[in-house]
């Protein structure tokens, strides 16, 4: 039971090698096998990891792609390059899923020189064992001609890491955005959006800055006022669309979700081990349904997470004002999936919250009164003292419809 709608895009898609303009090409690959994102997060419609060729006197690589995808890669740079060498790669962001086939590009093009910011180095030398004399260090503000244009390069750092830059453009108003403004989900080519995309990738953005890039609010509110200043005309980011009809929405959206501001409505995250507690949450859905009520409902328990688990819960919380969780007593403690929801919050440092605790117990509650302290610490606003019943759900000892005016 859910208000959320499912989306329609069909995931299933080829990640074709696309032209963007007439020097910028889209050369990454879509991964559709791996089932959790960074070891945690389920990617159920895939990821895709993009990396962009700038072709001009010179050639610029922009970042590269995760191991594994080095034949389909390679295959997709050669299509447009036909035998040109590539005379810089430019490394945004270090993560291993943009930045580990690194030394296979130097392998392949041993003339490649790496731009780099001075954090990235110590990193290149650590995992891939890099050359210093094969890094060219870049600073903020300062460029690379490729002959009929330049690359200017501008510092964000923890968005998500400490060493994340970005690559601008400025010829074609075009920003090379590593994860920033970056979504779940596969996708077609470089899919340069068409109308309705932004619409269709808008959870899974939500849920990819929620999961990924969630406790940096404050270093990404930073990092929008310093590009601020440019006239954006597209964002290649290195996962999900080339946004170009859609950057306002785009932009708007992380500007939301960085200072934590949400819509009215109600996250329900709940775990139960014989289905009392799961009985509550289900009632509340009903009356919040009833109600018209906007509202989202998560079970994190076992086989019943369903596709997404914490996941989907952490990217509702980042919609929803107010927070409703309801945990069964678990030796004299919160149920551990309900927790780790509760702990996954307070790491993202999420602010501004409603919050209401429930839950069943057999001889001695403790969940509701711990999950109450935890929001305590976390700034929630917490509405009463939240239902803790005895043994099984019932309408006599539970009043859902009391709850219910309270989250209204």
């Amino acid at each position: 039971m859910s208000s959320v709608a499912e989306t329609s895009v069909n995931w299933k898609l080829k990640y074709n090698m696309e032209k963007i303009s007439s020097r910028i090409y889209s050369v990454g690959v879509n991964d559709q096998d791996k089932v959790l994102f960074e070891g945690l997060w389920p990617i159920p419609y895939g990821v895709s990891y993009n990396s962009y060729l700038v072709v001009d006197e010179k050639i610029a690589l922009i970042d590269t792609v995760e191991c594994g995808f080095e034949e389909e890669y390679l295959a997709n740079i050669d299509e447009v390059l036909g035998g040109r060498k590539i005379d810089y790669l430019v490394v945004n962001h270090m993560e291993p899923d943009h930045s580990s086939l690194i030394a296979y590009m130097l392998e392949k093009h041993p003339e490649l020189q790496i731009v780099a910011n001075a954090k990235t180095v110590p990193m290149l030398k650590g995992y891939y064992k890099t050359p210093e004399d094969k890094i060219k260090v870049v600073a903020e503000g300062e460029s690379v001609s490729l002959g009929s244009c330049t690359l200017s390069f501008h510092m964000i750092p923890m968005v998500h890491w400490p060493e994340t830059m970005v690559t601008w453009l400025a010829e074609e108003g075009t920003l090379f955005s590593g994860d920033a403004f970056g979504t779940f989900g596969a996708v077609e080519g470089g899919i340069v959006n068409a109308e309705g995309t932004f619409e269709e990738y808008r959870d899974e953005m939500i849920r990819y800055y929620s999961n990924i890039v969630g406790k940096y609010g404050a270093p990404v509110q930073q990092a929008l006022k310093k590009l601020g200043g440019l006239d954006i005309k597209r964002v290649c980011s290195t996962h999900g669309p080339v946004w170009e009809t859609n950057i306002a929405q785009v932009v708007a959206l992380y500007d939301r979700m960085s200072r934590y501001d949400v819509d009215r409505g109600v996250c329900i995250v709940y775990g139960s081990m014989y289905g009392n507690t799961a009985a509550a949450a289900d009632a509340l859905a009903m009356e919040l349904e009833a109600r018209g009520i906007p509202y989202a409902i998560h079970d994190l328990a076992g086989n019943n997470a369903g596709e997404l688990g914490v996941s989907g819960a952490i990217r509702d919380a980042f919609k929803y004002d107010t927070i409703v969780a309801g945990s069964p007593t678990y030796n004299n403690g919160i149920f551990p999936p309900v927790e780790t929801f509760m702990r996954a919050l307070k790491a993202r440092q999420v602010k501004g919250r409603r919050f209401y605790a429930f839950g069943s117990y057999t001889w001695a509650g403790a969940s509701v009164k711990q999950l109450n302290a935890l929001a305590e610490e976390m700034g929630f606003e917490v509405l009463g003292d939240g239902m803790s019943f005895a043994q099984a759900y019932s309408q006599e000892k539970c009043n859902i419809a009391a709850v219910a005016d309270l989250l209204v």
